[in-house]
């Protein structure tokens, strides 16, 4: 397979979990999505690694992973969907959790010591600017959302943030073969434990329903980890970073086309803003790349940030 053929699977499959989320919020709550999700992925990941991988995994790689699991599934997940179910366009949703590598190029500095440039602060702050564009043109569209929904996709960016630098700084890191079915597996303990406390556990019977449960297991959470690790794999972590951000304008295009949300032209205008800002924190200018180039092919990859790091080997992603 080509890499453009993966870096498009996986943006493609990347969106679909906010379309996912929009289609099965809207016929259950999204605890009760989120459980059937998981307990449907844990079966066929689970499967997959007893007849694959089965072998003895260490206690502190599976306390690690389940940390890592929790707040990049649970803590994630739960805050989109939640926020969709509300009313949050999915649009809105995908902007928002897609400034997560921004996010972890300003706090490196302070939490890993790495060097961030002025040109990175300058590019995360633009970058908020445009969700600042979009989330007040759905404030302003008949039949929003409640304006404290929006702060759910930054608390589900910042719990992928978390689970992001606690992969960097596992001591006994996993492949993903081994660390994904772990993280749903927990994700599907929490929330079948909150669904059920709340009552909610049951599924509801059209088949509606259960459309968007095969969706978001097959196309996001089979798909989106697929092709994301395939993308890292093949293009390392700074593309596939970056291609994150490709995601916003895609899910847009789904649902204007699945559940014609059309978006209005403040919101086009603060995706536009936010791409700008994306490519002023992440590219380097001609000038630094060609010296980049002159110190050797490890300093050339490295995008956001200017220190290069050893690649993460597990997930803290979809």
């Amino acid at each position: 397979m080509g890499a453009t053929a993966v870096s498009a699977g996986l943006v493609a499959f990347w969106s679909s979990g906010f379309i996912g989320a929009e289609l099965g919020t809207r016929e259950a709550a999204a605890d009760t999505l989120l459980m059937w999700r998981f307990l449907a992925a844990a079966a066929l990941f689970g499967a997959g690694w007893l007849l694959l991988r089965r072998r003895r995994l260490p206690r502190r790689a599976l306390a690690e992973q389940a940390a890592i699991g929790a707040l990049s599934q649970g803590g994630y997940l739960g805050a989109i969907v939640w926020a969709v179910g509300l009313g949050v366009p999915a649009g809105t949703a995908a902007l928002i959790a897609a400034l997560q590598p921004l996010a972890a190029g300003a706090l490196a500095g302070p939490l890993l010591g790495e060097t961030v440039t002025r040109r990175q602060w300058a590019g995360l702050a633009v970058g908020l600017a445009g969700v600042a564009l979009v989330v007040r043109d759905d404030l302003g569209a008949g039949g929003a959302a409640p304006p404290w929904a929006y702060a759910l996709p930054f608390a589900g960016m910042a719990a992928l943030l978390g689970a992001s630098f606690l992969e960097r700084r596992a001591r006994s890191p996993l492949p993903p073969a081994d660390a994904v079915p772990v993280h749903v597996l927990v994700s599907a303990a929490l929330f079948g434990a909150v669904a059920l406390a709340g009552g909610r556990g049951a599924p509801p019977a059209g088949a509606g329903f259960w459309l968007a449960v095969a969706w978001v297991v097959v196309l996001s959470t089979a798909g989106g980890y697929g092709f994301y690790w395939l993308s890292l794999r093949r293009g390392g972590v700074t593309r596939t970073s970056a291609l994150m951000y490709l995601t916003p304008p895609v899910t847009a295009l789904w649902a204007y086309a699945m559940f014609g949300e059309a978006p209005g032209l403040a919101a086009v205008a603060g995706m536009a803003v936010a791409a700008a800002g994306v490519a002023a924190a992440t590219l380097r200018p001609p000038g630094a790349a060609a010296a980049a180039g002159g110190a050797g092919r490890t300093s050339s990859r490295t995008v956001l940030f200017r220190r290069t790091r050893e690649e993460p080997r597990t997930g803290a992603v979809r």
